[in-house]
């Protein structure tokens, strides 16, 4: 095994050993004035909605109602704090979708500025995870979230979701093409890591890419 290999193996372990510890939900923040105290590092998760954000959360923290799940888009409209860790080694934080949801334009507007706000303002922000769905790739919508964090500097690294719902060769196609878009973006991660909630697949390598985000 190679010493790059040894560090691999080291924080999956390391990843695993602290998502088998407490992972507490906080808090909901409708607004800025709301947030936590910016004290622990923090990885943001973003993504359409219906992407799967609050599935893969839980099959993050292996716990299965961490993070609310609905069939309707939408659904997450503040930004939900989770602790990782006792006392607290970073924060999970839960951002309202974009895209497409079940809800009137004023409050969309809302959740855009929130959304906005606290991606370019917020100092503990070591990493966010922008979730991209397998089965389509990248959206519009989803390259307008990336030129957003481009232009805020704000570290992303792309993650696709329901891998188990596409063939391996079309998922390998998409991961190709989306790696491929990624290294157009100047802050984006190089690599494009596949999960899926249902079946576990990735979810070891996304705990280890979590608290490498953190890393000092």
């Amino acid at each position: 095994m190679t010493e790059e290999e040894e560090q691999a193996a080291e924080r999956l372990e390391a990843a695993r050993r602290l998502f088998a510890g407490p992972v507490d939900f906080m808090l909901s923040a409708p607004g800025l004035q709301h947030l936590p105290s910016a004290d622990v590092p923090e990885v943001a998760f973003a993504g359409r909605s219906n992407v799967g954000k609050s599935s893969l959360l839980n099959a993050l923290a292996n716990r299965s109602g961490l993070a609310r799940t609905s069939n309707t888009p939408g659904r997450t409209q503040e930004l939900n704090f989770f602790a990782v860790g006792a006392p607290p080694v970073l924060r999970l934080v839960d951002m309202p979708g974009y895209g497409f949801a079940e809800a009137p334009k004023d409050v969309v507007r809302r959740w855009r500025f929130l959304v906005n706000d606290y991606l370019r303002g917020r100092v503990t922000l070591k990493r966010a995870l922008v979730l991209v769905d397998a089965r389509h790739g990248l959206k519009e919508v989803d390259r307008e979230v990336m030129t957003l964090l481009d232009r805020a500097a704000v570290s992303y690294r792309l993650v696709l979701t329901k891998a188990d719902k596409v063939k391996a060769t079309e998922l390998a196609a998409v991961q190709a093409a989306t790696a491929a878009e990624a290294r157009t973006h100047a802050a984006a991660h190089p690599d494009i890591l596949a999960t899926s909630s249902a079946k576990g697949g990735g979810i070891a390598e996304l705990r280890a890419a979590v608290l490498e985000a953190v890393e000092p």
